[in-house]
């Protein structure tokens, strides 16, 4: 006897959400629920139904009314990768109030609303999934969030952002200054026409703030994580828009390099905070998150009675992003 299919509702058709429809496509059969359930795309809310996209997608499934897509009795679950705070914000509340699964990659939403989501999907007994919000290659969340629940953590720390990753390593190894490194990561696609969010790490706080929460339990407040390196006159640059070729050229002579770390600990002294900060670090070139070169992350949890673990892979895009969005989707979201 075939099971009912678990009907998706996709809002947003950027680049993460066409890799989505892509997988979902070209899977098939082959890709159902952990209950057996076949994985059924119903609808797909856009901005634009006339742009032009990379790829085509089925005209039948397209709506440019997003908040229909989440009433609607025929949708059993919502993906939502459309990105920024509003409407995503109040179309996950929503969703979640109305009893639907939600799996979303908004670490945007997440690091700002996530105590309001989790009480959404408390309240109604909906589950709300985020592992694509997070280094979307590597299988780090899940692993927090149960794997690890046995342990203590103390620690974690990662190279979580592509786009500053790639320009340091630019930077190290052909001795240019950031100015240039950034427009030529602009021209690849790395970097945003405005590179703010990555550049003065917005990105890597966010998606520190989600770490944290499966860590240590506890939603940080973006503003209070720290993203200005002490330097002898104060305070540095925010994120990597202070770094030099010539900083990076001295950290190499001592055999080490400088990267955009994203670190949260558990405070000293027994008091039970979580001290927080997303800066430029000085690290032995010679080890795992020194080799963390180009686009690629890497995250580190230090917990009793494990030890350290670390995970590495490529962090963003379409097809590591709809990747973490599958397993979220198989696992029955």
């Amino acid at each position: 006897m075939s099971r009912a299919p678990l009907r998706i509702g996709l809002l947003g058709a950027g680049t993460v959400g066409l890799a989505v429809v892509e997988a979902l496509q070209a899977g098939g059969e082959r890709l159902t629920a952990t209950d057996g359930s076949p994985l059924l795309l119903t609808g797909i809310a856009v901005r634009d139904l006339g742009a032009d996209r990379e790829r085509e997608l089925p005209r039948d499934l397209l709506t440019d009314a997003p908040a229909h897509l989440v009433a609607d009795p025929d949708v059993d679950v919502i993906v939502e990768v459309m990105g920024g705070d509003e409407p995503a914000r109040t179309l996950i509340t929503a969703a979640l109030r109305a009893g639907k699964p939600v799996v979303t990659a908004n670490k945007h939403v997440l690091a700002h609303h996530g105590p309001e989501l989790e009480a959404a999907a408390r309240q109604s007994g909906a589950v709300l999934r985020f592992e694509a919000a997070v280094a979307g290659g590597i299988p780090v969340l899940a692993p927090l969030a149960a794997d690890l629940a046995g342990n203590v953590v103390e620690r974690v720390r990662g190279i979580v952002n592509g786009t500053t990753n790639y320009i340091l390593t630019e930077m190290a190894q052909d001795g240019r200054p950031y100015a240039d490194v950034l427009i030529d990561a602009q021209e690849l696609g790395y970097a945003e026409a405005d590179p703010s969010g990555d550049v003065e790490g917005d990105d890597a706080v966010n998606k520190l703030v989600i770490l944290a929460r499966l860590a240590f339990g506890v939603w940080l407040d973006p503003a209070t994580v720290g993203r200005r390196p002490p330097t002898a006159r104060g305070q540095g640059e925010p994120g990597i828009t202070g770094v030099t070729d010539q900083e990076l050229e001295g950290a190499a002579a001592l055999g080490l390099t400088i990267k955009l770390l994203a670190t949260a600990a558990r405070a000293g002294g027994g008091t039970g905070g979580i001290e927080a900060a997303v800066v430029p670090t000085a690290l032995p070139a010679d080890s795992p998150f020194g080799w963390t070169d180009g686009v690629t992350n890497r995250v580190e949890v230090d917990a009793e009675p494990l030890g350290t673990v670390g995970l590495s892979g490529p962090g963003a895009g379409g097809a590591p992003t709809s990747s973490a969005i599958l397993g979220a989707l198989v696992a029955g979201a």
